[in-house]
This record gives C-alpha cells, sequence and structure tokens, in this order.
C-alpha cells in the first residue's frame, strides 16, 4: 500500500460538525477498500484566491491516506459526485511531513 496526502475544500455554508461528517464518509469509503486514513488535519474555513463555484472561502481539510490504488480511485469518485466538496487533490507521497521536520528543515535553509 503507498501513502497519499489529499486536500479538500467544502463548501463555506457547512457547519464544522458537516464537514466532520463528509470527513467521516470519505474514511468509510477508504476503509472499506482496505486503506487507513492515519490523520486528519482540519484547516478551517479559509478563504479562496479566486471564486470557486460561488463561494469566496472553503472549509479545508488535509488527509494522510496509507492506501492501495483502487481505494484511492474509489475516494476520489465519490468526491466527484458530492456537491459539498469543491475542489480535491490527491498526491502520492513517499513519506507524511511532520509539522516538526517542516520546521527544521526552514530553520537550516
Amino acid at each position: 500500500m503507498s501513502n497519499y496526502e489529499g486536500v479538500l475544500i467544502a463548501r463555506q455554508d457547512l457547519g464544522a460538525s458537516q464537514v466532520n461528517d463528509l470527513v467521516s464518509n470519505l474514511s468509510e469509503v477508504i476503509k472499506k477498500e482496505g486503506g487507513e486514513v492515519v490523520k486528519v488535519d482540519n484547516w478551517g474555513l479559509k478563504n479562496l484566491a479566486y471564486r470557486i463555484k460561488k463561494n469566496r472561502k472553503g472549509y479545508y481539510v488535509l488527509l494522510n491516506i496509507v492506501a492501495p490504488s483502487k481505494a484511492i480511485n474509489e475516494y476520489e469518485r465519490v468526491m466527484r459526485l458530492n456537491e459539498d466538496v469543491i475542489r480535491f487533490m490527491t498526491v502520492k507521497v513517499e513519506e507524511f511531513n511532520s509539522e516538526s521536520a517542516s520546521g527544521e528543515a526552514g530553520e537550516n535553509a
């Protein structure tokens, strides 16, 4: 199984509990296909750089996922069908970034 980082932007008119429900539903989709969501990082409501589907803001959520490719395909299919998801992106990574590692890299540069 491979490591993936997925970021999604949910509509601004959703509540925090609705965003959490959305993330838990997506986690269930991954779990059914034999994967696991290792970490969920909710970045909260942020301004978008430009309007997307008449939205100026969106809830950003980062998911660290360990799963086979068929689980990621199903996860992305479900997000394309969900009207609450404005945008999403999933990237295959060698290892997950940790906050402490990114802070150390900035100090050494």
